[in-house]
Protein backbone atom coordinates (compact mmCIF):
# COMPACT_ATOMS: atom_id res chain seq x y z
CA UNK A 1 0.00 0.00 0.00
CA UNK A 2 0.98 3.48 -0.48
CA UNK A 3 -0.29 6.22 2.00
CA UNK A 4 0.08 9.89 2.02
CA UNK A 5 0.18 12.02 5.05
CA UNK A 6 -0.63 15.14 5.20
CA UNK A 7 1.00 17.00 8.36
CA UNK A 8 3.78 14.07 8.56
CA UNK A 9 5.93 15.39 11.06
CA UNK A 10 3.57 15.65 13.77
CA UNK A 11 3.48 13.24 16.42
CA UNK A 12 0.43 10.84 15.43
CA UNK A 13 1.90 11.29 11.92
CA UNK A 14 5.45 10.14 12.66
CA UNK A 15 4.05 7.07 14.86
CA UNK A 16 2.17 5.94 11.95
CA UNK A 17 4.73 6.17 9.04
CA UNK A 18 7.13 4.21 11.46
CA UNK A 19 4.82 1.23 11.71
CA UNK A 20 3.93 1.57 7.99
CA UNK A 21 7.09 1.49 6.87
CA UNK A 22 7.76 -1.76 9.24
CA UNK A 23 4.85 -3.40 7.58
CA UNK A 24 6.06 -2.39 4.26
CA UNK A 25 4.06 0.29 2.89
CA UNK A 26 5.10 2.82 0.84
CA UNK A 27 4.29 6.43 2.67
CA UNK A 28 4.81 9.71 1.03
CA UNK A 29 5.11 12.81 4.43
CA UNK A 30 3.73 16.09 3.50
CA UNK A 31 5.67 18.58 5.09
CA UNK A 32 5.71 22.91 5.27
CA UNK A 33 9.04 23.07 6.84
CA UNK A 34 11.69 21.80 5.36
CA UNK A 35 13.63 21.43 8.30
CA UNK A 36 11.73 18.91 9.07
CA UNK A 37 12.72 16.65 5.67
CA UNK A 38 15.43 14.91 7.56
CA UNK A 39 13.34 13.70 10.24
CA UNK A 40 10.72 12.29 8.56
CA UNK A 41 13.26 10.59 5.76
CA UNK A 42 14.29 8.95 8.77
CA UNK A 43 10.77 7.84 9.96
CA UNK A 44 11.14 5.58 6.62
CA UNK A 45 8.84 8.11 4.19
CA UNK A 46 9.30 10.02 1.50
CA UNK A 47 9.24 14.01 2.01
CA UNK A 48 7.58 16.39 -0.08
CA UNK A 49 7.53 19.88 0.94
CA UNK A 50 4.30 21.30 0.26
CA UNK A 51 2.47 23.94 2.28
CA UNK A 52 -1.29 23.37 2.43
CA UNK A 53 -2.35 26.78 3.15
CA UNK A 54 -0.66 28.26 -0.08
CA UNK A 55 -0.49 25.24 -2.09
CA UNK A 56 -3.42 24.79 -5.00
CA UNK A 57 -5.07 20.93 -5.47
CA UNK A 58 -2.88 20.85 -8.68
CA UNK A 59 0.68 21.10 -6.59
CA UNK A 60 -0.54 18.55 -4.22
CA UNK A 61 -1.73 16.02 -6.37
CA UNK A 62 1.24 15.46 -7.52
CA UNK A 63 2.92 15.19 -4.20
CA UNK A 64 0.47 12.84 -3.31
CA UNK A 65 0.19 11.18 -6.74
CA UNK A 66 0.38 7.09 -6.68
CA UNK A 67 -1.26 6.70 -3.29
CA UNK A 68 -3.90 4.53 -2.73
CA UNK A 69 -4.76 6.80 0.44
CA UNK A 70 -4.27 10.07 1.93
CA UNK A 71 -4.05 10.70 5.90
CA UNK A 72 -4.97 14.16 7.21
CA UNK A 73 -2.94 14.56 10.64
CA UNK A 74 -1.89 17.90 10.09
CA UNK A 75 -3.12 20.85 12.50
CA UNK A 76 -2.20 24.63 13.15
CA UNK A 77 -1.08 23.88 16.93
CA UNK A 78 -1.49 24.72 19.69
CA UNK A 79 0.33 28.53 19.44
CA UNK A 80 -1.89 29.07 16.35
CA UNK A 81 -5.24 31.57 16.28
CA UNK A 82 -8.38 31.23 15.20
CA UNK A 83 -7.71 32.11 11.22
CA UNK A 84 -5.24 29.37 10.89
CA UNK A 85 -7.61 26.74 12.84
CA UNK A 86 -9.56 27.49 9.63
CA UNK A 87 -7.04 28.12 6.80
CA UNK A 88 -5.23 24.41 8.66
CA UNK A 89 -7.51 21.80 10.52
CA UNK A 90 -10.14 22.82 7.56
CA UNK A 91 -9.07 24.30 4.41
CA UNK A 92 -6.46 22.25 4.13
CA UNK A 93 -8.14 19.16 5.15
CA UNK A 94 -10.41 19.90 2.15
CA UNK A 95 -7.69 20.85 -0.12
CA UNK A 96 -5.95 17.26 0.64
CA UNK A 97 -9.67 15.48 -0.33
CA UNK A 98 -9.17 17.80 -3.98
CA UNK A 99 -5.64 16.40 -4.37
CA UNK A 100 -6.36 13.28 -3.65
CA UNK A 101 -9.32 12.97 -6.12
CA UNK A 102 -7.05 14.36 -8.73
CA UNK A 103 -4.64 11.96 -8.32
CA UNK A 104 -6.58 8.79 -8.08
CA UNK A 105 -6.29 7.74 -3.83
CA UNK A 106 -9.65 6.80 -3.08
CA UNK A 107 -9.32 6.40 0.47
CA UNK A 108 -9.14 9.02 3.24
CA UNK A 109 -8.27 9.07 6.60
CA UNK A 110 -8.86 12.11 8.96
CA UNK A 111 -7.73 12.42 12.05
CA UNK A 112 -10.01 14.83 13.83
CA UNK A 113 -11.19 15.51 17.16
CA UNK A 114 -13.10 14.06 20.36
CA UNK A 115 -15.88 17.13 21.08
CA UNK A 116 -16.60 18.43 17.89
CA UNK A 117 -20.57 17.78 18.70
CA UNK A 118 -20.47 20.56 21.07
CA UNK A 119 -20.01 23.18 18.57
CA UNK A 120 -22.59 21.57 16.37
CA UNK A 121 -25.56 24.01 14.82
CA UNK A 122 -23.04 27.30 16.35
CA UNK A 123 -23.35 25.94 19.81
CA UNK A 124 -20.48 27.53 22.18
CA UNK A 125 -19.70 24.81 24.97
CA UNK A 126 -19.13 26.25 28.22
CA UNK A 127 -15.74 26.86 29.95
CA UNK A 128 -14.17 26.40 26.25
CA UNK A 129 -11.97 29.73 24.94
CA UNK A 130 -12.48 31.21 21.68
CA UNK A 131 -9.94 29.27 19.79
CA UNK A 132 -10.30 26.16 20.73
CA UNK A 133 -13.89 26.84 19.90
CA UNK A 134 -12.64 27.67 16.17
CA UNK A 135 -10.41 24.69 16.43
CA UNK A 136 -13.82 22.26 16.78
CA UNK A 137 -15.91 24.53 14.30
CA UNK A 138 -12.99 24.00 11.91
CA UNK A 139 -12.80 20.19 12.68
CA UNK A 140 -16.48 19.64 12.12
CA UNK A 141 -16.63 21.73 8.99
CA UNK A 142 -14.06 19.05 7.57
CA UNK A 143 -16.07 16.40 8.77
CA UNK A 144 -19.37 17.19 7.37
CA UNK A 145 -17.18 17.83 3.91
CA UNK A 146 -15.80 14.67 3.66
CA UNK A 147 -19.29 13.00 4.56
CA UNK A 148 -20.51 15.00 1.91
CA UNK A 149 -18.15 13.25 -0.55
CA UNK A 150 -18.42 10.16 0.74
CA UNK A 151 -22.46 9.88 0.23
CA UNK A 152 -21.26 10.22 -3.50
CA UNK A 153 -20.92 6.79 -5.13
CA UNK A 154 -18.19 7.80 -6.86
CA UNK A 155 -16.49 9.82 -3.96
CA UNK A 156 -13.81 9.39 -1.51
CA UNK A 157 -14.18 6.22 0.98
CA UNK A 158 -13.91 8.23 4.37
CA UNK A 159 -13.01 7.18 7.79
CA UNK A 160 -13.62 9.68 10.41
CA UNK A 161 -11.09 9.37 13.44
CA UNK A 162 -11.57 11.32 16.65
CA UNK A 163 -8.96 10.63 19.44
CA UNK A 164 -9.89 11.76 22.64
CA UNK A 165 -7.12 13.32 24.63
CA UNK A 166 -3.46 12.90 23.30
CA UNK A 167 -0.76 11.42 25.91
CA UNK A 168 2.75 10.45 25.51
CA UNK A 169 2.28 7.82 27.18
CA UNK A 170 3.37 4.63 26.01
CA UNK A 171 1.20 2.24 23.65
CA UNK A 172 -1.23 -0.13 25.23
CA UNK A 173 -2.06 -1.85 22.33
CA UNK A 174 -5.35 -1.99 23.34
CA UNK A 175 -8.32 0.62 22.79
CA UNK A 176 -12.02 1.21 22.66
CA UNK A 177 -13.00 2.34 19.08
CA UNK A 178 -16.68 2.73 19.21
CA UNK A 179 -19.10 5.50 17.28
CA UNK A 180 -19.48 7.28 20.58
CA UNK A 181 -17.22 6.71 23.84
CA UNK A 182 -16.76 8.71 27.08
CA UNK A 183 -14.52 11.51 27.48
CA UNK A 184 -10.83 9.59 27.60
CA UNK A 185 -7.05 9.80 26.52
CA UNK A 186 -5.38 7.41 24.75
CA UNK A 187 -1.80 7.37 24.03
CA UNK A 188 -0.34 9.06 20.26
CA UNK A 189 1.41 5.43 19.41
CA UNK A 190 -2.08 3.90 20.29
CA UNK A 191 -3.86 6.22 17.60
CA UNK A 192 -1.10 5.96 15.24
CA UNK A 193 -1.70 1.91 15.43
CA UNK A 194 -5.89 2.37 14.68
CA UNK A 195 -5.06 4.64 12.19
CA UNK A 196 -2.69 1.90 10.55
CA UNK A 197 -5.09 -1.29 10.51
CA UNK A 198 -8.06 1.30 9.65
CA UNK A 199 -6.14 2.00 6.23
CA UNK A 200 -6.12 -2.25 5.71
CA UNK A 201 -10.01 -1.62 5.90
CA UNK A 202 -11.70 0.21 3.47
CA UNK A 203 -14.45 2.44 4.54
CA UNK A 204 -18.42 1.63 4.01
CA UNK A 205 -20.83 4.08 1.69
CA UNK A 206 -21.37 7.12 3.43
CA UNK A 207 -18.04 6.83 5.23
CA UNK A 208 -17.63 6.16 9.08
CA UNK A 209 -17.23 7.98 11.91
CA UNK A 210 -15.39 6.10 14.96
CA UNK A 211 -14.05 7.80 18.97
CA UNK A 212 -10.96 6.34 19.90
CA UNK A 213 -9.94 6.14 23.93
CA UNK A 214 -7.67 3.75 26.36
CA UNK A 215 -9.50 0.69 26.62
CA UNK A 216 -9.18 -3.05 26.83
CA UNK A 217 -9.77 -4.62 23.21
CA UNK A 218 -6.32 -5.55 21.06
CA UNK A 219 -6.17 -2.68 18.39
CA UNK A 220 -6.72 -5.16 15.54
CA UNK A 221 -9.76 -6.72 16.72
CA UNK A 222 -10.95 -3.34 17.75
CA UNK A 223 -10.80 -2.11 14.37
CA UNK A 224 -11.95 -5.23 13.03
CA UNK A 225 -15.56 -5.15 14.83
CA UNK A 226 -15.58 -1.86 13.89
CA UNK A 227 -15.47 -2.42 10.71
CA UNK A 228 -17.85 -5.51 10.75
CA UNK A 229 -20.78 -2.87 11.93
CA UNK A 230 -20.14 -0.72 9.44
CA UNK A 231 -23.08 1.51 8.40
CA UNK A 232 -23.32 5.30 7.64
CA UNK A 233 -21.56 7.44 9.69
CA UNK A 234 -23.32 8.87 13.02
CA UNK A 235 -22.92 11.86 15.28
CA UNK A 236 -21.60 11.29 18.29
CA UNK A 237 -16.04 13.53 20.13
CA UNK A 238 -7.03 16.17 20.35
CA UNK A 239 -5.35 15.53 17.32
CA UNK A 240 -1.89 17.02 16.03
Amino acid sequence: MHVAIAGAHGQVARHLTRLLAARGDRVTGLVRNPDHVADVTADGARAVVVDLESAGAQEVAEAVRGADAVVFAAGAGPGSGAARKDTVDRAAAVLLADAAALAGARDYLLVSSFGVDAVRGGAVPDGVDEVFVAYLRAKLAAEEEMLARAADPAGPRVTVLRPGGLTDAEPTGRVRLERSVERGSVPRADVAAVCAALLQVPAPPGGRVLELVGGEEPVQRAVERAAAEGGPAGAAGATD
